[in-house]
C-alpha cells in the first residue's frame, strides 16, 4: 500500500525552489496523435470523420479547482477544425452542462497544426471527479488528429446535442477525438507520465480509471499534484506510426503542459520488439546504444526546462503476443537489448531517479517474465494489480 510519506516528499522535493503555485495545471491529458491508413496492422478503430454531429467524451480529472479550460486539438489536421458548441458537465449531474467559449464566442475553427484552448470557466471541481465534454462539429471534421487507447467509451450523436442529459441510440466512440487536456487553477504542478500503451492502459479494466498514471493520481491528489497520462498506444522512443516518435512530441506533450514539474518515461519496448513483427516487418533490429542516445536526448530537453525526469526500466515481456498475429515481437536476442537499457537506466546514473518497474513486476523464477498475477493475460501489459503495482513505484521514486 502506499505510504503517506512519499506524497509528503513528493511535494517537498519538487517545490523547495517554488515560489508560488502555478496559475495553472494540466489535470488530464490525452495526447494526440495523427491518424494512418492501411496497410497497417491495426486499424484506428475510429469513423473518418465526423460531420454535423457532438462527440460526448468522459474524463477522469486528477486534480480538482475553481476553475476549468479545455484543449481541442488541430495538431495533425491537414484543414481547418469548425467547432460550433462546447459544454462541460459532472458526470454525476449530466442535465447541468454548461457552456464554453473561445474569445468569448461559442465556437472556434482550429487551423491545422494548432490548438485551441477555451476561456477559463467558473465551475468548481474536485480531484478525481468524472466530467462529460460534449463537443458539436457542424462541418465535416476528419478524425485525422485523435487518441487511440482511450479506456473510455465515448458517444457520436447527430445534430448539436451538447445540452442534452443523455444522447439514446448515439454510436460508440473507442478512442478520443479532438478533446486533448483539461485545465484547472491553483494546484501543486503535474507530473506528465510519458510512455506507449502499457502508460495509456492495455490491459487494464475499461470504464474503471485502472491505469498505472490513474493511481498514481489517487496518491498524489490530496497533495495537489495532478499526473497527466502522455502514452499513446504503439509509441516509440525513436520511431513514428501510432503516433509520433518521443523527441518529436515530447515539448507538446510534456514540456509546454501548465504546471509540469517532473516527468516519468516509460517508453522504448515497442523500439525493442517490433522490428521484425508484423507492426514493422522491414525494420532492423534495435541496439541499446540507440535507444540510450534516445533516451539522453530526452533528459537534456527536460533539464533545458527544469523539469524532473525519471527513468522508468522496461518491463519483462516473455511470451509477448505469442499466439496472435504478432508473433515475433519476443525473441531472446531483443530480450537481451531489454537487459542492457536496464542495466543503463538503474546505472548509468543519467535520469534524476528510477522506477523500476521491472523489479516491481517480474517473475522471480523467470525474470524475463511478468509475475502471472501482475499480467493482462498477453505478457506484455499489466492487468489492474500491475498497473497498481506500478504506481506505487513510480510514487517512491518520484518522492526520491
Amino acid at each position: 500500500m502506499f505510504i503517506r510519506h512519499f506524497a509528503t516528499a513528493l511535494v517537498a522535493l519538487l517545490f523547495t525552489t517554488a515560489t508560488a503555485a502555478p496559475a495553472w495545471q494540466a489535470s488530464w491529458l490525452a495526447a494526440p496523435q495523427p491518424s494512418w491508413h492501411a496497410p497497417f496492422a491495426l486499424p484506428t478503430n475510429v469513423p473518418a470523420a465526423v460531420d454535423g454531429q457532438t462527440v460526448r467524451e468522459t474524463l477522469r480529472l486528477s486534480t480538482g479547482g475553481a476553475r476549468l479550460r479545455i484543449v481541442l486539438s488541430n495538431r495533425y489536421g491537414s484543414a481547418p477544425l469548425r467547432v460550433g458548441a462546447l459544454r462541460v458537465a459532472r458526470q454525476a449531474d449530466p442535465a447541468g452542462s454548461r457552456p464554453l467559449t473561445f474569445a468569448g464566442q461559442a465556437g472556434v475553427t482550429i487551423p491545422p497544426g494548432q490548438d485551441a484552448v477555451t476561456d477559463p470557466l467558473d465551475f468548481a471541481t474536485s480531484p478525481l471527479e468524472r466530467l462529460m465534454v460534449s463537443a458539436w462539429y457542424p462541418g465535416r471534421a476528419p478524425l485525422t488528429t485523435f487518441h487511440w487507447g482511450a479506456q473510455q467509451t465515448g458517444r457520436i450523436a447527430a445534430g448539436n446535442a451538447t445540452a442534452a442529459a443523455s444522447l439514446a441510440g448515439a454510436r460508440a466512440l473507442t478512442g478520443r477525438a479532438f478533446v486533448s487536456a483539461v485545465h484547472v487553477d491553483g494546484g501543486r504542478g503535474t507530473v506528465v507520465a510519458f510512455g506507449d500503451s502499457i502508460t495509456d492502459g492495455n490491459g487494464s479494466t475499461p470504464e474503471r480509471d485502472r491505469r498505472w498514471p490513474d493511481r498514481l493520481a489517487e496518491r498524489l491528489a490530496g497533495d495537489g499534484v495532478a499526473v497527466a497520462n502522455a502514452g499513446i498506444s504503439g509509441a516509440r522512443l525513436l520511431s513514428a506510426k501510432m503516433g509520433d516518435k518521443a523527441l518529436a512530441r515530447f515539448e507538446h506533450d510534456v514540456l509546454d503542459q501548465p504546471g509540469v514539474t517532473a516527468v516519468v518515461v516509460a517508453i522504448g519496448i515497442n523500439d525493442i520488439g517490433w522490428p521484425g513483427s508484423a507492426f514493422a516487418p522491414h525494420d532492423a533490429a534495435m541496439t541499446a546504444q540507440r535507444m540510450i542516445d534516445g533516451y539522453r536526448a530526452l533528459i537534456a530537453a527536460a533539464r533545458a526546462r527544469k523539469v524532473r525526469i525519471i527513468g522508468a526500466t522496461l518491463l519483462p515481456f516473455r511470451g509477448a503476443l505469442a499466439d496472435t498475429p504478432f508473433h515475433g515481437y519476443y525473441k531472446p536476442a531483443k530480450e537481451a537489448v531489454r537487459q542492457q537499457v536496464n542495466r543503463w537506466i538503474r546505472e548509468g546514473g543519467e535520469f534524476d531517479a528510477v522506477a523500476d518497474f521491472d523489479v516491481a513486476l517480474r517473475d522471480p523464477r523467470d525474470p524475463a517474465r511478468l509475475l502471472p498475477r501482475y499480467d493482462s493475460g498477453d505478457h506484455l501489459h499489466p492487468g489492474d494489480a500491475g498497473y497498481a503495482a506500478m504506481a506505487e513505484t513510480a510514487a517512491k521514486a518520484l518522492a526520491r
